[in-house]
Parts: structure tokens; C-alpha cells; sequence
């Protein structure tokens, strides 16, 4: 049997368990483990996966995860993110798509406290969503806000997500964060012109607060304010040291951890129902991603002694005879295919093997790639008709909003999505200059 065809077999069976519901990391683990026994027997099969092993535990960055993944849930699960919606409704109720507005940016700062999507979906469905149906927003423009809002968590760092990436395809954790801070923030840009347009063509849409809300005593209107801008003093606490070089990553991590319990420990709501919950979520999430990096690791490691990668690079630059931007378009599109029914992780997992050399054969920068790679997954995610972030949100909205509400909302976001897109891909400078800046700065 030709190489060629191990590799598409390999592939096949791996996808055809994971249709019958297996877990991501259990399926691709067991396609790996057997294919390595069969080709190489018994030594050099065990081999592959202890080596795999090695690497994971050797790979000194992972230490971030579980300091990121904590101090994210201590500030939700203590109800600080809580205290920056009350920020948001007061200080933005005067505008026009105002709580809007305010929802996006509530969004883009719980993905810099957690760097998953569901954290920010399930306070965005749970804290913002009730209000702005209350005070009379149109619910599929609102519906819209948090998913796309949402989906900034695996863009804008320290995205889980990244980490992830960055393992399998061997690129600085720091850099690709780094990477992503450009490219989040102007999605978010792009976001919040289009509420701001939309809300100012038809006004019924985003109405103004009641001026009885709005109108509160200056002295609650600063205490909310400092309340609410404290996740922001304990992401820059933690991100400052970092940027100028003054921490490694790792370090970072532990003091935006420490900061996070800290914060809750003087706010007196460090109690110890919320910091069992913290606990235990961080190691669940954390024992979960390390699961799914391991089978990556040890499916990647028999692609490569099988020689897919150059193989599948020959198929399409010799045979085929496309251009290296036309791959390149032709994988991201098969992404956006694979999220309508997979999340993000095992999309990464199941085509990273192929896709990650085969970028770098063509030329491409792994880190740019990198977060074409995380934009196009949000895509996925709110892509019809089993969008990952769909069913998410249908299974978080209130009764009044249907389905076909959550299908009908998600459409400019995704044409904005799509922009932001392609804005990185003739631009590769949206993602690359920073991390270049305070690499070479350091």
C-alpha cells in the first residue's frame, strides 16, 4: 500500500469515528496508536506516542493554560465581569445602539480575562442579553452582538485556541497572541460601525436609554466605573511586564492569575464555593486540552514519517498546478466546511497534520497563518446550518428567541468576519507588526 493511500485511510477512519460521537482526543489518539503499531511494530510504534508524550511535558508554555483558564474563571465566577456590564450600561445608555456597543466591549475584555468563546457566549446570553431585550433592542441584532462578540475569545489573547496552534504547528505562544491583539481589535472596530450605522438609519433598532437611568449621581457613576475598569487594571498588569520584555509569557500568567484572586480576595467574594468552581473547571478544561494536543502530537508524528505532507504538496503544486494563494484559499475554505458540524480544537487537531507544513512548504509565515486559521474558525462557528456557536445560542437565549432568529442575526456579522478576513490576508502586516515590534524590541 502506497503512503498515499495510509494517509488518506489514516484520515477517513479517523473522521468516520468521529461521526459516530467518539471524543476528539480519543479518536485521533487510537488512529494514531494503531496506524503506528501497524507501520512500524511494536518499538518503533511506542515510540511515537511516548515521544508525543515527552514533548507535551517538556513544552514549558503550556503552563500558561491552566494560569489563563483560572483567571478567567475566578472573575466570572466571583462577578466581577458583572460589575463591567453595569460600567457599560451606564456610561454608554446615552447613545444610540449604546448597551450594544458596550456588549461588544464587555465581549472583547472577557476574552482577555478567559481566551474561550463559551465563557463569553454564557455571560453574554446570561448578563447582557436579558437587558437589552428589557429595554426594547431589536433581538436579532442583539443576537447577533454575542455570538459575534463571543467568537473574539479565540482571537484576542491569551486565546486557548493559540496555544493549541501554536503547539502543533512549533511557533512562540507569545508571538501568535501578540499577533492576534491588531486583527481582534479591529473586528471589533468593524463591529461596532456596523451597530453604530445600523442604529443611526433606524433608530428602533438600538433605542437610548430612559433618562431616568442614565441620570444617577456622579458618585455612582465613578464607582462603577472603577469597578468596571478593574479587569482592565488586571489585564494590563499582567500583559505589560510581558510586552516590554520585563516577564516571560509563563510569568505573566501567574501574575494575571494572582491578580484575578487577589482582586476577588479584597472584593470579599473569594468564597469557597467560588473558588472550588474555579478549581475545578481549570483543571477539567486544562486536562482536556492536553488530551487533544497529545493525539495531535502523536497523529502529526505519523503523517510526517509517512511523508503525506509532501506528498499532498505535490498533489496540488505539480499535479494540479495551483498557485500557493489558491491552496491557501481552497484550506480555508475547507474549514469554514468542517465548522458546521466541529468545534474549533478539533478542527485544528484533525486537518493541523496536513495543513500546518503544507503552509510553510508554500512559504507562507506560520504565524500569520495562524490567525487566518482562528478568523476563519469563527466563521465556522456562526456559519449555517450547524454553526457551532448556533446551538450555543440557542441553547442560552430566552424562549422568545427562535432559531431561525439566531440564523437570520448572524448574517452581517459574518460578511464583516469575511472582510476582516481578507483585510489580514492582503495586509499580513495586521498580524505581523506587532509581534515583530516587541520581538525585535526585546
Amino acid at each position: 500500500m502506497s503512503y498515499e493511500l495510509i494517509a488518506i485511510l489514516m484520515f477517513s477512519s479517523m473522521m468516520l469515528m468521529l461521526l459516530t460521537g467518539q471524543r476528539v482526543f480519543g479518536a485521533i489518539g487510537f488512529i494514531a496508536v494503531v496506524a503506528a503499531l501497524l507501520l512500524w511494530g511494536d518499538r518503533g510504534g511506542f515510540d511515537i506516542g511516548f515521544s508525543a508524550a515527552m514533548k507535551l511535558m517538556k513544552w514549558y508554555p503550556l503552563l500558561t493554560l491552566p494560569m489563563f483558564i483560572f483567571m478567567g474563571y475566578v472573575l466570572s465566577e466571583s462577578k466581577i465581569a458583572d460589575d463591567l456590564y453595569r460600567m457599560f450600561h451606564v456610561w454608554m445608555g446615552g447613545l444610540r445602539g449604546g448597551l450594544a456597543i458596550g456588549t461588544i466591549g464587555l465581549m472583547v475584555l472577557i476574552s482577555a480575562m478567559n481566551g474561550l468563546s463559551v465563557a463569553g457566549m454564557a455571560i453574554g446570553s446570561t448578563i447582557a442579553l436579558p437587558e437589552l431585550l428589557k429595554r426594547g433592542y431589536d433581538k436579532r441584532m442583539v443576537t447577533g452582538v454575542i455570538q459575534a462578540g463571543s467568537s473574539l475569545g479565540i482571537l484576542v489573547p491569551p486565546s486557548v485556541v493559540l496555544v493549541l496552534y501554536a503547539m502543533i504547528a512549533r511557533q512562540p505562544v507569545g508571538q501568535l497572541w501578540l499577533a492576534g491583539v491588531l486583527p481582534g481589535l479591529m473586528m471589533a472596530g468593524l463591529f461596532i460601525v456596523y451597530i453604530v450605522v445600523r442604529c443611526w438609519i433606524n433608530p428602533v433598532l438600538g433605542p437610548v436609554l430612559p433618562a431616568e437611568e442614565r441620570n444617577i449621581p456622579r458618585a455612582e457613576k465613578l464607582r462603577l466605573l472603577r469597578a468596571g475598569l478593574l479587569p482592565i487594571v488586571i489585564f494590563a498588569t499582567m500583559m505589560v511586564p510581558f510586552v516590554n520584555g520585563w516577564t516571560s509569557l509563563v510569568e505573566s500568567s501567574a501574575i494575571g492569575a494572582l491578580a484575578a484572586f487577589v482582586a476577588a480576595v479584597l472584593k470579599g467574594r473569594m468564597t469557597r464555593e467560588v473558588f472550588e468552581n474555579s478549581v475545578r473547571n481549570t483543571l477539567g478544561i486544562t486536562c482536556m486540552f492536553m488530551w487533544i494536543i497529545l493525539a495531535a502530537l502523536a497523529f502529526g508524528a505519523v503523517f510526517d514519517g509517512l511523508g503525506a505532507v509532501k506528498a499532498i504538496e505535490s498533489v496540488f503544486t505539480e499535479r494540479l498546478n495551483l498557485s500557493p494563494w489558491m491552496i491557501l484559499i481552497l484550506m480555508q475554505l475547507s474549514f469554514i466546511l468542517m465548522g458546521t458540524f466541529l468545534d474549533d480544537t478539533a478542527m485544528l487537531v484533525i486537518v493541523a497534520p496536513l495543513y500546518v507544513p503544507l503552509v510553510g512548504a508554500l512559504g507562507f509565515d506560520l504565524i500569520w497563518y495562524g490567525i487566518l486559521y482562528t478568523i476563519t474558525t469563527q466563521i465556522a462557528y456562526m456559519t449555517p446550518p450547524f454553526g457551532y456557536n448556533l446551538f450555543l445560542m440557542r441553547a442560552m437565549a430566552p424562549p422568545e428567541i427562535s432559531i431561525r432568529d439566531i440564523y437570520a442575526s448572524i448574517t452581517p456579522f459574518v460578511m464583516i468576519m469575511v472582510l476582516a478576513l481578507v483585510l489580514v490576508m492582503i495586509f499580513p502586516g495586521i498580524a505581523t507588526w506587532l509581534p515583530d515590534y516587541v520581538y525585535n524590541k526585546q
